[in-house]
This record gives structure tokens, sequence and C-alpha cells, in this order.
């Protein structure tokens, strides 16, 4: 079945937009009103950004803005949010191509012509391809790769470790009496830290209480 890519009838919108969005303080709710009065943007062009929006992920379905927005205010992590951004509202050109933004106008455009089922020239294709181009301009995908490829830092695990092997000190043969020579395995369940301090604890009471000899 066709997709249908989000576009605006203005396509250079987003970029007025997303800079007036980057100054302005967050709203509470993103309307109509929010772009015709704090971002400047009248008329019908002001009010298709809210919905187009929506379409990239920028503000949820009860107009407030999500996490990408918020993201994308902060210069550090803006262009990886747009990226995320690209990737929610054009996730049929990413199933058909994980490269897309890769590729060349040409190329774009026959793509979004493969995936809509537009024709070629048509008005649609178009505001979709310069809708995309101009949303591009913001997005970083190399810092959203990088984001979204980063492992999670593991915790060191002690546990998991071979728990060590303490023999007990043989005690010398009474005299006048057979030797008796005990030895025992003591395992121990080590707690989940990094602290050196924690396992010096340990083992000086380990050494203190058990390891002595002074039975």
């Amino acid at each position: 079945m066709a997709a249908s890519l989000p576009y605006l009838s203005a396509p250079g919108a987003i970029k007025t937009a997303l800079e007036k969005i980057r100054s302005a303080a967050t709203p509470e709710r993103v309307t109509k009103d929010f772009v015709s009065t704090v971002l400047q943007i009248k008329g019908g062009t002001g009010g298709i950004i809210p919905p187009y929006l929506k379409r990239i992920g920028f503000v949820g379905s009860d107009g407030a803005p999500t996490d990408l927005y918020k993201r994308f205010r902060n210069p550090a992590t803006g262009g990886a949010a747009v990226a995320d951004a690209i990737r929610i509202g054009y996730r049929d050109l990413l199933q058909a191509n994980e490269f897309f933004h890769l590729l060349s106008d040409r190329e774009l455009q026959a793509l979004i012509t493969q995936v809509t089922g537009a024709e070629a020239d048509s008005r649609v294709t178009a505001l979709v391809f310069s809708t995309l181009k101009n949303l591009k301009t913001f997005a970083d995908f190399d810092s959203a790769a990088v984001q979204s490829e980063s492992p999670p830092v593991a915790s060191p695990t002690v546990e998991s470790a071979q728990p060590p092997y303490v023999p007990r000190p043989q005690s010398p043969p009474t005299s006048g009496g057979v030797g008796l020579n005990l030895s025992y395995t003591i395992n121990l369940n080590l707690p989940a830290t990094s602290d050196q301090a924690v396992f010096n604890a340990i083992f000086r009471s380990l050494k203190e209480h058990i390891l002595s000899g002074n039975e």
C-alpha cells in the first residue's frame, strides 16, 4: 500500500519554525496560537505547523512538546534530535532504504515516488521532497548514530568472578600424638561494588577472625 509522507504546502516554513522554536520558551502546548503569536508564522501556513510537528514526533497527540522537541532546543543534541524526527516522520523511506538521507536529490525524489506511489512530477512529490530537504538542514545523522549505538556502561559485577580459594593453615602436630592437618574452602559472595575500601574491610575482617590461627 502506498505510504503517506508528511509535507508542508510552504516547505520553507519548517526552517522558520525550527529556528524560532530553538529561541522561544517551551510551551505547555504547541497550538496554532503559539505558532502564530510566538513563532510569528501567520495564516494558513502557521495552521499546518502543529500537525506536521506531530508527524515527526516533536509534539505529542495532546499537543505537548515531546522529548525530541526539548532535545532540539539544546545545541549539543539538536542535530541528533532532528535526525531522529526524520526517521520517525519518514519511516517508510527508512524502511525502503536505511541510508536514504545520503541519497542525491534525484535519488531521493525517485525513492519518494516509489514509496508514495505518486507521479514523479506530481505536486505532492515535490512538496514532500522540498519539506524533507529543508528539515535535513538541521539534522546530524552521524551524532544520532553514535548516540544510538553507544552501549550502556556496565557496572562491575564481582559476584560473577570465581570465589577465591582460602586455605586453612595447618595446625602443627601435638607432642606425643598423631599430627592432625585440617583445611577447608571458604566461598565468598562479594557485593557488586567498585569501592576498593569495601573489599579491604571484608578481607581484613576475614584475616582477623577466621585466618588468625588463634583458636
